[in-house]
């Protein structure tokens, strides 16, 4: 059972006041991995303008263009070994010759070799070490992987309890997620925090944004655009998109019939294919634009194209573009198992439902059938829900102060008090 608990308020100032030197520790930085990614350059890019050292280890080789590309100090350990796992025999030597330099190191996610690696190096050192778990304790995948959750647990007392176990903190983006990380392995103790998770305002103007976007798919110009940007991957959902889609469409064909639905991400690999491969059999190429991954000015002005943004995924721990798009005053249609839907309709940002193509299907047609005045004022709760809740400059200051609660002074040894 985890022995403590610790939420992290958001009001104080002070802690940024502090100046840390911190290490990231990651299996990629390559762009396509996802979220946490791109949380780590944002939430360093507000770090350092408080005066905060940070870099990266990955696993990574060092010839990788996107090693080359990433905005922070990045220490490659690569080439790696043992397929996905990603062993690599330079990781632990590297963390024990350097990890005095830095004042902590932050293990983001776990069952990849960078987790039980930064475990070998750095338990009983003076260097402490916190574990971002981005999501990958969610019971959803016990469930819907059973032998490879099986698998998972040959290992779990061997590898991953221990990192959790000895880390001076498990940090997690929600209560929901703090949760729901309980229920995977019923051997689990750590202490754990809650702190808000982020991501930046959108960078401006929006005009020129649109125009980027438009320039390329020129075909959406006068569409209502259904925006799903991400990954396509079976845990977000996609094919309940498209399920949902062809039924309402067959149902209420007039409701649909100026919707173009824009999936904005990598869809390459089979998994993808195949998502493709259904949107054909359902008969709604017509009505599907394929973009690939977007970056840059091309990104925001697919926000700002879009009419609505929809997520209907199995298992979500933040969804940074879920708050990209409310940042951009676009409401969100999103599943029940997003862990953020409560603030998000506390707030009215959007409309929640289940994860199901029924679920699916009835947060498309609350959104084709709201008012447009509604419609109108479901953007602005969007947007004023994003700067209340989840703008990067909060996760910041609570992470910060999550190091200070944790007792973390420049050279000194750490010392954590523990909040009940």
């Amino acid at each position: 059972m985890p022995t403590h608990v610790v939420v992290i308020a958001r009001s104080a100032n002070k802690a940024l006041d502090m100046s840390f030197r911190i290490l990231h520790c990651i299996s990629s930085v390559n762009p396509k991995k996802g979220g946490p990614i791109e949380g780590i350059k944002q939430l360093s890019a507000i770090n350092q303008r408080h005066g905060h050292t940070v870099e990266v280890v990955t696993l990574d080789h060092p010839d990788d263009p996107w090693v080359k590309d990433f905005p922070l100090p990045c220490h490659a350990m690569g080439p790696t070994y043992i397929g996905a796992y990603a062993y690599s025999p330079r990781l632990v030597p590297w963390l024990k010759a350097n990890a005095h330099r830095y004042d902590a190191v932050i293990v983001n996610g776990i069952w990849q070799y960078h987790a039980f690696g930064a475990w070998r190096a750095l338990r009983g050192t003076s260097t402490p070490y916190f574990v971002f778990t981005h999501g990958m304790l969610d019971p959803w995948f016990k469930r819907s992987y059973p032998l490879k959750h099986l698998k998972k647990w040959m290992f779990w007392p061997w590898s991953e309890y221990r990192v959790l176990r000895d880390a001076t903190a498990v940090m997690f983006t929600c209560e929901d997620e703090r949760r729901l990380a309980r229920q995977s392995f019923w051997l689990y103790r750590c202490d754990e925090f809650v702190v808000s998770y982020g991501t930046s305002a959108p960078p401006e103007p929006a005009d020129r944004q649109k125009q980027a976007f438009l320039a390329q798919f020129p075909h959406l110009k006068d569409k209502r655009c259904l925006l799903f940007l991400g990954r396509v991957h079976e845990k977000k959902g996609p094919d309940l998109l498209f399920e949902a889609f062809a039924r309402l469409r067959a149902r209420r064909p007039e409701l649909t019939q100026n919707v173009e639905i824009v999936m904005a991400g990598p869809a390459d690999d089979a998994y993808g294919m195949s998502i493709q491969g259904l949107s054909k059999r359902l008969g709604l190429s017509d009505q599907t634009t394929w973009t690939g991954m977007v970056r840059g000015d091309v990104k925001w002005g697919a926000f700002r194209q879009a009419d609505a943004f929809i997520l209907p995924s199995h298992q979500e721990n933040f969804g940074i573009a879920v708050a990209e798009a409310m940042a951009c005053k676009v409401p969100v249609l999103i599943s029940n198992q997003v862990n953020i839907w409560r603030e998000i309709q506390l707030a009215n940002g959007g409309f929640i439902d289940a994860d199901t193509v029924d679920g699916t299907e009835r947060l498309l047609e609350r959104w084709l059938t709201t008012p447009e005045a509604e419609w109108q004022a479901m953007r602005q709760n969007a947007q004023d829900c994003f700067n209340e809740r989840f703008r990067i400059e909060r996760t910041a200051e609570s992470f910060v102060e999550a190091m200070e609660v944790f007792g973390m002074r420049r050279n000194h040894k750490l010392e954590p008090r523990l909040v009940a």
